[in-house]
């Protein structure tokens, strides 16, 4: 692409993370040159010079454009030709029009006319400024994408033939467009959020003729793992659907081919939803069409809601608040109605019949609902919670792990893990993630700590008894594990484990093909896939026989391989709430489970009982159906448009001098030791070289980064991270975040976020850092001193992280494997005569370096980090202790300064190992 000298203002491609976003600010571009063309004319230097900048931008736009059907590649082409005639004041018209469409979505509600003499109201209203109510009314967009190698004759005849089969009695409305390739394809449906649909005809070819470096990076992600140039000519249409489906699942395909039905009928058509043979029905086409859309647009429960809602009905039943009743006939609680409006009332109700379900029982839309979750999430069974991933955690625990059962623990995972190890009397053995010290943080558990847990039973004669390995995926932080990795090499050992990966932050990842593959669902059915290859057993039988006799290190040193008959079981929690829409503690528990049917099924519902409320709130469950309806349609456009806002986040902070001296964002190469880095990636974004392809970092490290979350060191401004997210953020700017460590804060996108949001975060940022400026300007000596020792104090005197000493031998079957009965030590403390408290103070710490046995009779979490750094039964270190009193935080939970420090008595635990011994 030529550059020009304005150009720099735009930034270059460089600076651009994706072509979503340089085509959005190429049409602003665009936009802003043809209306100052209109003010100006085209003579003089500034003319000429609007003139070359509208130029380059139409030729950077022309290669994008190709795959939109708004404005189209016909349409563009009339704006280019505008420009070429000298038509500036039709074309600053059009040019706006296009701009604004495409920045409001109006072009999804209405047809946007291009002339200068047709009128658009737009010009006399914001189509953004509607109501939900107006914008509900509408149909619903989408675009087909139609893969054909055909002239400008045949491309007009397919979409013209395709839009006359529209009818005013659609659901749904859509746009086709149409590209030559199978390398255009998958390049327009991971670039085109609008695609819902994708045609393959007969005529495809193979190769892309498109350049443009921005666009071509989305091929290179397929060329590594898929060998695109072998296709054979006869192959290009049922590999196209194969492709479709491994990149985004939840399209639909449609084949037409010249081919046999015995030739196609045994290919791998990928989730291909008919196949038409050489045949030119467009009205069956069309049909196909939008009932595989209307398939994902249902919402089972949530329609069964608002039809229950619109029923006159006698109330004779709990919750006067049913209809609205006590709320109408109050004189007290008028504001409540008035504030959430009346539906909420007329849709709350304690019946499961009348069309509607129940939670515990579903047969009926809950069910149907839940089934289509399971679809777009990649699950066998999927189950709706209204009470949180804690409870889906618990539910998950209790129905596997029976007493005594050994589960492998990500030790600073969610404390309701804990509870749940505690509840279903599990013997724990912690697992300890790899330490940030500067940052006051946990990284994630290597897979070779893992490894050697498992060897280490094994060695001891207790494999059998381990159940499941439990991990946080991705943690709070945003470290991401190589999933498949992980299951293949703890199969290997234990060829029937069970996992469990909490994926409370992690929901929207379905919905990436990059994120994909990273997913507990997502590896799953990998799995299921490769170990029925017969190349699997072959590489299984092959390292058996070279590890024969190996010891531990050996083990650990090598990628092992797990065997064809291993069982894949993988279990998922996600909050919904709180990385997708649902309100507040809606979550969902994800099952791929070969052997739930036959031994987990009964024992799960029974958990599910146990600890989902027998009123459960309705609202909550439309929720997730409408969310799930959300993701199956759009969720790869939001999931992009929210990786974008991080991106966009790191490169402003990184780029600018002000930001640069108090603030820092945390890299892949600060939060990743090198040794789990195997590409070597530093950081996503470099000032001097742009950006780092994410695809290959995502396919080989064995930690990744989540590019949504952005930790940002502020220890450089002398305010601890809890102080600058209360008092700075919250208190004085209104901007919320979730979590902090000493020395950072954490931001994290999410579906929501928009461009405007990202711009106000740095533009508060840039307030605090010019305020900071100020301040240092006008300090005194000592001022500016004292503000370098707190900058010191939050850099270079961090506490190192304590790692978990061990459960006390009283809670320990043996002293060969590190396993604890966490329960035994949990209710032990429920007695105060076994329980004591001590100061926390310097006697304390001296009597732990003496060597004095301290057990501690409770979780102790406090908030930052938010994980337990004493669980009941382990034993008190020094490092434990030297942690706890430097933080500086005003939440410990399970720790009371006015009583301290709660232990076991020696007595109580001289008890406990009599009755281990048999004595009593």
């Amino acid at each position: 692409m030529k550059t020009h000298a304005n150009d720099s203002k735009l930034g270059s491609i460089r600076d651009y993370y994706s072509a979503t976003q340089l085509r959005s600010d190429r049409w602003s571009a665009l936009r802003e040159a043809a209306e100052g063309l209109h003010r100006h004319g085209v003579d003089g230097r500034q003319g000429k010079k609007l003139i070359a900048t509208a130029e380059a931008l139409f030729e950077a736009l022309e290669p994008i454009e190709r795959y939109w059907a708004f404005p189209g590649a016909h349409a563009f082409d009339h704006l280019r030709r505008l420009l070429h005639a000298g038509n500036i004041e039709d074309l600053s018209i059009a040019v706006r029009r296009v701009a604004r469409a495409l920045t409001s979505g109006a072009y999804r509600r209405r047809s946007i006319p291009l002339g200068a003499d047709e009128v658009d109201s737009e010009d006399f209203e914001d189509e953004s400024s509607l109501s939900p109510e107006a914008r509900s009314l509408g149909r619903p967009y989408f675009e087909v994408l139609i893969v054909d190698d055909v002239n400008e004759h045949q491309d007009r005849f397919l979409r013209h033939s395709l839009m006359r089969m529209r009818r005013p009695e659609d659901p749904f409305i859509y746009e086709p467009v149409v590209v030559p390739s199978l390398e255009d394809a998958l390049i327009g449906i991971l670039f085109n959020y609008n695609v819902q649909a994708v045609v393959v005809r007969p005529g495809l070819t193979l190769k892309s003729r498109n350049e443009l470096p921005i666009l071509s990076q989305y091929l290179n992600h397929f060329r590594e793992d898929e060998e695109v140039d072998a296709i054979e000519p006869h192959e290009y249409g049922p590999e196209a659907c194969r492709l479709i489906a491994k990149i985004r699942p939840e399209l639909d395909a449609y084949l037409i081919t010249d081919r046999s039905a015995e030739d196609i009928a045994g290919l791998d058509l990928g989730r291909c939803r008919r196949v038409f043979y050489n045949q030119e029905d467009f009205l069956e086409l069309h049909l196909n069409i939008l009932r595989g859309v209307n398939r994902r647009y249902k919402t089972p429960f949530f329609t069964a809601l608002k039809e229950y809602s619109r029923q006159p009905t006698g109330v004779f039943h709990a919750m006067p608040i049913s209809r609205g009743k006590s709320i109408s006939r109050s004189h007290w609680i008028q504001d409540m109605g008035a504030f959430y409006g009346p539906n909420i009332f007329l849709a709350e109700t304690s019946a499961t019949s009348g069309g509607l379900d129940s939670l515990l029982e579903p047969r009926g839309p809950i069910k149907e609902a839940q089934d289509m979750a399971a679809r777009a999430f990649g699950s066998k069974h999927t189950f709706f919670a209204t009470n949180g991933t804690s409870t889906c955690n618990k539910i998950v625990v209790q129905s596997l792990v029976r007493p005594g059962d050994i589960v492998l623990v990500d030790r600073d995972c969610h404390k309701s893990h804990h509870y749940g190890m505690v509840l279903a009397g599990a013997n724990v053995v912690y697992m300890d993630s790899y330490p940030l010290h500067e940052y006051s943080m946990y990284g994630a558990v290597p897979v070779r700590e893992i490894k050697h847990h498992l060897l280490k039973l094994k060695a001891a004669g207790k494999l059998d008894r381990v159940r499941m390995v439990l991990l946080t995926n991705c943690t709070f932080d945003g470290l991401v594990y190589n999933v498949q990795r992980v299951m293949e090499e703890c199969l290997a050992i234990k060829k029937d484990l069970i996992f469990l990966w909490d994926e409370a932050w992690f929901g929207f990842a379905r919905f990436s093909p990059t994120y994909r593959q990273r997913t507990a669902m997502g590896v799953a059915n990998t799995l299921r896939e490769t170990l029925r290859l017969p190349e699997t057993a072959e590489t299984w039988e092959r390292q058996q026989a070279e590890l024969e006799g190996a010891d531990e290190e050996t083990m650990l040193n090598t990628r092992l391989v797990p065997p064809p008959d291993a069982r894949v079981r993988a279990y998922s929690t996600q909050s919904t709430h709180k990385t997708l829409t649902s309100l507040r503690q809606g979550s969902m528990i994800h099952v791929n489970d070969q052997d739930f049917k036959g031994e987990v099924e009964q024992a799960f519902h029974e958990a599910y009982m146990t600890h989902t409320s027998t009123s459960p709130n309705y609202q909550i469950i439309a929720s997730l159906d409408v969310g799930r309806r959300q993701v199956e349609l759009e969720g790869f456009e939001f999931v992009q448009r929210q990786v974008e806002s991080a991106m966009a986040i790191r490169r402003a902070i990184m780029t600018h001098p002000l930001l640069k001296k108090y603030f820092r964002v945390l890299t892949a190469g600060d939060m990743i030791p090198d040794g789990y880095r195997e590409s070597g990636m530093e950081s996503y974004y470099d000032p001097a070289q742009g950006w780092t392809d994410k695809w290959s970092v995502w396919n080989q490290d064995e930690f990744v980064l989540d590019p949504t979350r952005i930790t940002l060191a502020v220890g450089g401004t002398g305010w601890d991270g809890d102080t600058f997210k209360t008092k700075i953020l919250m208190d004085k700017y209104g901007i919320q975040i979730n979590k902090t460590s000493r020395n950072t804060v954490l931001f994290m996108t999410n579906i929501g976020t928009t461009r405007s949001s990202v711009a106000y975060l740095i533009e508060v940022l840039v307030e605090i850092a010019n305020e900071l400026d100020d301040l240092l300007d006008d300090a005194s000596k000592m001022e500016r001193r004292s503000f370098e020792n707190r900058v010191a104090a939050l850099i270079e005197h961090v506490p190192p992280l304590p790692d978990f000493s061990r459960f006390h031998d009283a809670f320990r079957a043996g002293k060969d494997t590190p396993e604890g009965d966490i329960r035994e030590a949990f209710f032990l403390a429920y007695d105060e005569d076994n329980c004591d408290y001590l100061d926390l103070d310097e006697t304390l710490i001296e009597r732990l370096e003496k060597g004095d046995e301290l057990v501690s009779a409770s979780f102790i979490i406090p908030y930052p980090p938010g994980f337990p750094i004493l669980v009941p039964g382990q034993v008190i270190s020094p490092e434990i202790m030297t942690f706890m009193r430097a933080l500086d935080v005003s939440e410990i939970h399970g720790f009371r300064p006015d009583l301290g420090l709660r232990v076991f008595t020696p007595d109580a635990l001289a008890g406990v190992i009599k009755k281990l011994k048999g004595e009593e």
